[in-house]
């Protein structure tokens, strides 16, 4: 906790957070991207949601445009990505383009504990989807003048024609037209989402009804405690100083909090799959903003959320 104080603090000096931004981590993998697009994907086809979704959008891509263009790749017409700070390059998202490409060409199992133990959310089987992806969808997908069209599109992002659109940073939901995508995911995003209820509302606008809605999201302290919900025992101001002028890092949030918005915002949600982790400490030992949480909150360390716009 000191080491992250006193980053923190630091932050409110000209420059610090600028020399110390290098990504994110996680999207720079093409096999990475690739599980967790189908693992969505595959959620979704479970909960009797669309599987191909025609326009997705998402949340804090990070190092690279990974995730989309795998949804790109396995058919998706267009794909719109929100995030606060540019990570994403052309040249890596080329490399990771031409990786992703290979993988669906010859129906790679999905990834799963043995490569990224991690990751979530878990499923019970891991091979391809035939079912999902059967060999003349994927003829179609992968054909070739659809895949240079892909290509060209991560080359010139937001170009006239293109398949991509990359808004950096956004700010609220004018930056899309309402209901005008299918599927919006995110994957451990949601929690550092500063004003939740409006990136809900405006998440809400843009879908299509009938669209929906797919976020795998983390509760954990992010290295800021020694416990994984460490971070709940801190008042506002000690949070305010560990937080610094970083743009983005915890809202510190709970489980029933990010339930909450969602429903306010207008979806149903139709798959809450918790994550649990036991907790050394009790209500009482958190700060009092976090006392009167309901207790399954602090045991909840992440959740796969999956609602529709109805």
């Amino acid at each position: 906790m000191l080491r992250q104080l006193a980053y923190g603090i630091a932050t409110f000096l000209p420059g610090v957070h600028h020399l110390r931004s290098r990504g994110t981590g996680g999207t720079n993998s093409a096999r990475y991207c690739y599980s967790v697009w189908l693992r969505h994907i595959v959620k979704a086809a479970r909960n009797g949601l669309v599987p191909h979704p025609g326009t997705i959008a998402e949340l804090g891509p990070g190092d690279s445009l990974g995730i989309g263009l795998a949804g790109l790749v396995s058919g998706c017409r267009q794909y719109v990505a929100f995030d606060v700070v540019r990570h994403a390059s052309a040249r890596e998202n080329a490399r990771i383009l031409e990786e992703l490409i290979g993988l669906f060409r010859s129906r790679a199992e999905i990834p799963g504990d043995d490569e990224f133990p991690h990751t979530k959310p878990k499923l019970d089987d891991y091979r391809f989807p035939t079912d999902l992806f059967p060999d003349e969808h994927l003829e179609a997908a992968l054909a070739p003048t659809r895949l240079e069209k892909i290509r060209t599109s991560v080359s010139a992002p937001d170009a006239p024609g293109s398949l991509i659109r990359y808004r950096v940073p956004w700010h609220d939901s004018r930056v899309l037209e309402p209901e005008s995508v299918d599927m919006i995911y995110s994957q451990a995003v949601l929690e550092h989402v500063n004003d939740l209820p409006s990136t809900q509302a405006a998440m809400h606008s843009w879908l299509r009804r009938g669209g929906y809605m797919s976020h795998q999201i983390d509760f954990r302290c992010h290295g800021t405690a020694t416990e994984w919900n460490g971070h709940w025992r801190y008042g506002d101001l000690l949070w305010t100083l560990i937080k610094g002028r970083r743009p983005y890092l915890l809202n510190r949030l709970t489980h029933s909090q990010h339930l909450e918005a969602i429903l306010r915002a207008g979806f149903e949600v139709v798959q809450d799959d918790r994550q649990l982790s036991p907790s050394r400490y009790s209500r009482d030992d958190l700060a009092p903003r976090f006392r009167n949480i309901p207790p399954d909150d602090l045991t909840t360390s992440g959740a796969f959320v999956q609602a529709v716009k109805r």
